[in-house]
């Protein structure tokens, strides 16, 4: 039985644990992040899209119980909007940082940064479809296959990279900074061609003039294994925020070793791979025209 001082859980080895599994449980299959085309999630009442890791675990929660959305709302928040969380459904931790001057009486529980304290905290969420009470919002009707084509060239062309669809391999290529993709017609779908593309864009991001991603000091030679993380997060975010469901690209499946060498060596990288490709994703649409896509988490 654990004791008081004990109890008290990790909540940075809690979520890594969680996004572990869900790796680990995929390890059969090719890799798929976004269960639909649905979008981020939101949270109902204010209307804000997650960021960073918590995009992870709502993902992985709402495809886990096959909830047909991705509303959530805190329990006090579905009661305050005249819903009731049915008995026995069970939540979905979250998290949240709070900084606090340092010296606090909780500084052993946080992380310092300068001259204030950076501290981990759990919040829990509730899908809609586990709540009675509360309308979930009209279906929009499907992007057809033009506009969600549409929807992503104009990220691509807004972003001003230097793209150049020729060749037999998909990379970016940090020298001259630009992105090499096969020609368009030799993907299997549409789809496939531009979670590609915007995968190399993430990594486009990470150059010193822009969003300057130093990772290797501090991952050493798994530091290719963690860029390719973050590339794959923010790919899947810019294609969630664009409304259509990622393409799973066979090859990417074969990263998946790495990457839980990666995460079991360091029970905060996958917060740190997620907060970058977060970043990167308001980067990139931030370029094609002003965060179209969401709002700051609360």
């Amino acid at each position: 039985m654990k004791t008081t001082s004990t109890s008290k859980k990790d909540m940075y080895a809690q979520v890594t644990d969680e996004i572990i599994a869900m790796l680990e449980s995929g390890k059969t299959s090719r890799l798929t992040w976004t269960r639909s085309g649905d979008g981020l999630p939101r949270n109902h009442k204010t209307g804000t899209a997650s960021q960073g890791v918590n995009v992870l675990l709502l993902w992985a929660a709402a495809a886990t119980g096959g909830y047909s959305g991705d509303r959530w709302l805190t329990y006090k928040q579905a009661t305050d909007m005249g819903g009731q969380v049915r008995k026995g459904e069970k939540s979905v931790t979250c998290v949240f940082f709070k900084t606090l001057e340092r010296g606090s009486e909780n500084e052993a529980d946080c992380t310092e940064k300068a001259n204030s304290v950076r501290m981990i905290k759990p919040f829990w969420l509730f899908n809609l479809d586990q709540i009675d009470g509360i309308d979930k919002p009209q279906a929009t009707a499907q992007l057809n296959e033009f506009q969600q084509i549409d929807a992503a060239e104009s990220v691509l062309r807004h972003s001003g990279a230097v793209i150049r669809e020729q060749g037999e391999k998909a990379f970016y290529r940090p020298s001259t900074d630009e992105i090499y993709l096969p020609e368009r017609n030799r993907f299997s779908s549409e789809n496939e061609f531009y979670s590609v593309a915007l995968h190399e864009l993430t990594h486009w991001t990470g150059a010193k003039h822009r969003l300057a991603r130093d990772i290797g000091s501090r991952f050493g030679t798994e530091s290719y294994a963690f860029e390719e993380l973050i590339a794959e997060l923010g790919s899947a975010f810019l294609n969630a925020g664009l409304g259509f469901a990622a393409s799973t690209i066979p090859n990417h499946a074969g990263y998946i070793e790495s990457w839980l060498k990666v995460l079991k060596s360091d029970k905060r990288a996958i917060f740190t791979a997620a907060s970058q490709a977060s970043k990167a994703h308001r980067y990139i649409m931030d370029l094609a025209g002003g965060n179209q896509c969401e709002q700051r988490a609360a």
